[in-house]
């Protein structure tokens, strides 16, 4: 393939890209109409003139039989006088109208077809151009939704989903963090009130030990008279190894 062609076809292929980015539908159906209308107005001008022409040999036609019918009734009025000679010159003229009669009848035969054709050319554009406009309405209303669904898709794609999504995502992660610290906190409360119980039945189990050694260190009741209690018959224990048992206690319990 030689330049001259390559830089055609490449100059042909933009033209056309051009031109169909610059061809708005809407506007081309109205143009198309408007050319469609105007062929119509065309077309009504050549049906007017047609029918004029043949109003007009229509005339000459019936005129050339009104002379032929004239000059025969003369050639006739002639032979009747006994002038054959002025009948001769009859016949002459009614040959004349005779020729341009057949002339013009064959002309007029031309024309009714050509009327005929015409009209019928007519009555089909006017359908044409009312089915057009019928059509023009319906894809009007098809490229309105187009445009519409178009712009809709536009919008959709323009959205950012995934932010949007994303920030739903962390909402729902707070939602969760309060419920799990509200429920940790729940749970801690009830744990604390468990425990204070707890400790109020350990307080109480420990307070009625205390209360068991303390009886039991309680000195006996005294004996009645006249015996001895067993006590005074062993020999008495000494305080200070008592006393130095309970200082090491407390040091314990200190530490603890």
């Amino acid at each position: 393939m030689g330049l001259f062609d390559r830089l055609k076809r490449v100059v042909g292929a933009n033209v056309n890209d051009l031109i169909n980015k610059a061809e708005d539908p809407e506007k081309m159906l109205e143009q198309a109409i408007l050319e469609m209308q105007e062929d119509l107005v065309q077309l009504r001008q050549g049906v007017a003139q047609a029918i004029a022409a043949q109003k007009r040999t229509e005339k000459q036609y019936n005129d050339a039989q009104n002379e032929i019918n004239k000059w025969d009734r003369n050639a006739r009025l002639a032979l009747q006088k006994g002038d054959e000679n002025l009948a001769r010159q009859a016949l002459e003229r009614k040959k004349s109208f005779t020729d341009t009669s057949t002339s013009l009848k064959t002309s007029l035969d031309q024309q009714t077809i050509q009327v005929d054709t015409l009209k019928k050319n007519l009555i089909q554009l006017e359908s044409k151009i009312s089915e057009a406009k019928t059509k023009k309405e319906m894809l009007k209303a098809r490229i309105t939704a187009a445009k519409a669904q178009e712009q809709l898709g536009s919008m959709v794609v323009s959205m950012n989903s995934s932010s949007a999504m994303a920030a739903f995502e962390r909402m729902e992660e707070k939602v969760l963090m309060q419920e799990a610290r509200a429920q940790s906190t729940a749970e801690l409360v009830g744990a604390d009130l468990e425990t204070q119980f707890a400790q109020l039945e350990s307080g109480s189990d420990v307070d009625d030990e205390l209360a068991a050694l303390k009886a039991s260190m309680l000195p006996p009741a005294p004996a009645p008279q006249g015996q001895l209690p067993p006590s005074q018959a062993t020999t008495a224990k000494p305080t200070e190894p008592i006393d130095s048992d309970l200082e090491a206690l407390k040091r314990q319990l200190d530490q603890m």
